[in-house]
């Protein structure tokens, strides 16, 4: 028909998936969705920490995107070499179909952080990385073989993606130390790039979380900024001078932007994509970005966090308002700041956060006490996670 229209998604996370699937449902067939992705399968992050202990597998926590396929989603498993936001175009390589360009009508940004352990000296080779699916694997396996001495989770800068993922962490590899009956010869600590725990929550929530890791016997230290680590000495040098040493290192790496878009035009001095707060558009026409390849100044002076609950919701709008602008039905909505995350603490128990991070002058977030029914909140979110989008 001559007034179909083509939507580009990059990205096959959670702002990519939801992003197509919203506007598969919501769009005459007649318009084309594509979604590109460099990986063929969606993972789903927030159950990495259940891998890195033992409680999931791979398959469990990851679905082919040409799932989608199903749903009417043209996917493409391919490289995206190029992303032209003046011309919304994209150059893909490695595609079974050759290589491609599109050119868009509406294009999508969701390419998420890449994650650099390589720009800390050492790093990659002494730890492991449980924020990618092979580093929360090789975690796992070198858990089951520990049977005492010391552990370490770090994390590498102040600034990286689900800011409770390494205090979780800690409490559940504390948590599996204590079933194996181990704990009495196990040290563990957490090394803390940042001055408290998800500190953009606000004091109260940042207090409520440290006092979780803390009441576990986890030993916390905050501001300390790793410059190196010694694979073969097993020990971590802090910019302040002093060290420490592990016989498991598990960490989360540095952050950047993807490479095809720090070499777009859509970054600012940030390193990262800068939107519309609430309709999520970049400068150029059409494009819009999601996720945590954006950044979103606060009013407090912090970024937004980087975490799926704000990609789902920011996708989610970006969708809808596309599907109101191409069949006029519906009212176009804006994304309001509001989040949430479970903060698991070991022993099949969570505590659980939610507020309005766009609130002034700081954001207004409560953090309920840990108990099992928040556990048994993330394991049905994990669950309807792909019975609803994949």
């Amino acid at each position: 028909m001559s007034d179909a229209k083509t939507i580009v998604i990059l990205g096959g996370g959670v702002g990519g998936v939801v992003a197509a699937t919203s506007l598969r449902r919501n769009l005459p067939k007649h318009h084309r969705v594509v979604l590109v992705d460099r990986e063929p399968n969606h993972l789903f992050a927030p159950s990495l920490l259940w891998l890195m202990t033992g409680r999931r597998s791979a398959h469990e926590i990851s679905r082919p995107l040409s799932q989608l396929a199903k749903k009417g989603v043209e996917v493409v498993i391919g490289e995206i070499e190029s992303i032209d936001p003046a011309g919304c175009r994209v150059r893909i390589s490695g595609a079974a179909e050759g290589d491609r360009e599109f050119e868009a009508d509406y294009l999508i940004v969701s390419l998420g952080a890449e994650l650099d352990s390589g720009a800390i000296p050492g790093l990659a080779k002494a730890g492991h990385s449980f924020y990618t699916l092979a580093g929360a694997a090789s975690f796992r396996d070198a858990l089951a073989r520990f049977s005492g001495g010391r552990i370490v989770v770090l994390t590498a800068t102040p600034a990286y993606k689900c800011p409770a993922a390494p205090y979780e962490a800690a409490m559940l590899v504390e948590a599996d130390i204590r079933r194996r009956r181990i704990r009495e010869k196990t040290r563990i600590d957490l090394y803390a790039a940042e001055p408290g725990p998800l500190g953009v929550a606000g004091p109260e929530v940042s207090a409520g979380v440290r006092r979780m890791v803390e009441a576990k016997g986890i030993g916390y230290h905050p501001e300390h900024q790793v410059i190196g680590v010694d694979p073969e000495a097993r020990q971590i040098a802090f910019r302040d001078g002093s060290t420490a040493e592990f016989d498991l290192l598990a960490h989360v790496p540095p952050h950047r932007a993807p490479r095809v878009v720090r070499e777009s035009a859509l970054v600012d001095d940030s390193g990262w994509i800068p939107v519309d707060r609430d309709a999520l558009h970049t400068r150029f026409g059409n494009v819009y970005a999601v996720g945590d390849v954006t950044t979103i100044p606060l009013v407090m002076g912090k970024p937004l966090p980087k975490a799926g609950v704000f990609a789902e919701r920011q996708a989610r709008v970006v969708a809808r308002n596309i599907a109101t602008a191409l069949t006029d039905k519906g009212k176009a909505t804006g994304f309001d700041g509001h989040g949430e995350c479970f903060v698991e603490t070991g022993d099949n128990k969570a505590g659980y956060g939610r507020g309005d991070f766009y609130a002034e002058p700081t954001p207004q977030v409560k953090l309920y006490a840990a108990g099992r029914r928040w556990h048994l909140g993330k394991v049905a979110f994990e669950k309807n996670w792909f019975r609803r989008w994949l």
